[in-house]
């Protein structure tokens, strides 16, 4: 009896032995998964955040150094991501940081390459854009629900120079600036994670600043020769938010022989033009935020014929392009259609490589 017993004990020692080995091994498998889980899950958003006239990304300070990008091949009129990989690659080697769109992307596999490039997306949105992706029709938001959350995005921007455009809003710009302060209120109530800009055709006047105090930073369309500094003063005379420039730079075409450059197509006059801005701006990177230059490629669907490059083409308040005052719209571009680099490229590429935020002492 006593040996019926003790195999009873023993048999219920193995029982409980086998639970709690079974308890353990679930334990251990729990884990696992979770670990696996999280291992693979999409990593958290970037938070952006304005702090006094910083940009900060993930809490540090950020520096724009960008590109505007409206990539449209020979022979086209419209944006197409073609040579997105080829441009990337050209990107990350000249140090650019940020790309500016003028428009939304509704393409999750080229936010995808954008973000895996390290490169972040300033998104713009237009007033009236046939109700896509709009301000007019509120169809911005839309977009801004469905992408908020892509590591990708830095800021979205509204508009681009409609200061020079007020017969796009009944023939008073004010019209304009109550949109904007509007929309950047909803965008706000949306996505609070990430600043509303507007690319504002050179400094803003009062009226401007004061119709648009839900703006977190301002952009700046600025050509004034390759002196774009002159711009920052005034700013840090009637704002304290962040500035940075939207646009800036020069093309490769002199119209005319001027400033030791000879007419024609002339890229050391854009390399020299283009070297001249960067150093202004970094120069002054306690009061701006970083620039982007414009533009990426050569634009061939602007002046004319889109299978070849032309001469002219129109821009508001152009005079002060670098350095004969004549925009030339077809020759912008840091790299030409077919991405071969022009001068400008490492001239770019030295200044945006050397320089870090982070390893500037602040001034006043």
């Amino acid at each position: 009896m006593r040996s019926y017993f003790k195999i009873m004990k023993l048999l219920n020692l193995n029982h409980k032995m086998k639970i709690r080995n079974l308890i353990g091994l679930n334990a251990f498998l729990m884990l696992v998964i979770f670990t696996l889980y999280f291992a693979m899950a999409p990593s958290p958003l970037d938070l952006v955040k304005i702090s006094g006239n910083r940009i900060l990304v993930n809490n540090s300070p950020y520096f724009i150094k960008g590109v505007c990008y409206h990539p449209v091949s020979k022979g086209d009129t419209k944006r197409s991501f073609d040579f997105l990989d080829k441009d990337l690659a050209l990107m990350r080697e000249a140090g650019i940081n940020t790309i500016r769109l003028y428009e939304p992307v509704d393409d999750i596999a080229v936010l995808d390459k954008i973000e895996a490039a390290g490169i972040k997306l300033i998104i713009g949105f237009g007033y009236n854009q046939n109700g896509v992706f709009d301000i007019a029709t509120g169809s911005y938001i839309d977009y801004i629900k469905k992408y908020k959350s892509h590591k990708s995005i830095l800021m979205w921007e509204l508009g681009n120079e409609y200061n020079y455009h007020p017969e796009w809003f009944d023939g008073d710009v004010k019209n304009w600036y109550t949109a904007l302060n509007t929309a950047t209120h909803l965008i706000h109530l949306e996505d609070p994670n990430h600043p509303v800009s507007t690319a504002h055709g050179d400094v803003p006047e009062a009226q401007a600043l004061a119709l648009n105090p839900n703006l977190d930073l301002w952009g700046l369309n600025v050509y004034r020769w390759d002196k774009p500094q002159s711009a920052l003063k005034k700013w840090k005379q009637i704002s304290s938010k962040p500035v940075y420039f939207s646009e800036v730079g020069a093309d490769s075409y002199m119209k005319i022989s001027k400033a030791g450059f000879e007419q024609g197509e002339n890229q050391k006059a854009q390399a020299t033009a283009n070297a001249n801005i960067v150093d202004a701006v970094l120069s002054h990177s306690h009061i701006a935020s970083g620039l982007l230059i414009f533009s990426f490629t050569d634009g061939l669907w602007k002046a004319g014929n889109p299978d070849k490059q032309d001469v002219g083409g129109s821009a508001p308040n152009s005079s002060g392009v670098p350095y004969d005052g004549a925009p030339n719209e077809e020759f912008w571009g840091i790299v030409d259609i077919k991405r071969n680099k022009k001068q400008t490229f490492n001239a770019i590429k030295d200044r945006f490589i050397n320089f870090s935020i982070n390893n500037k002492k602040p001034q006043e």
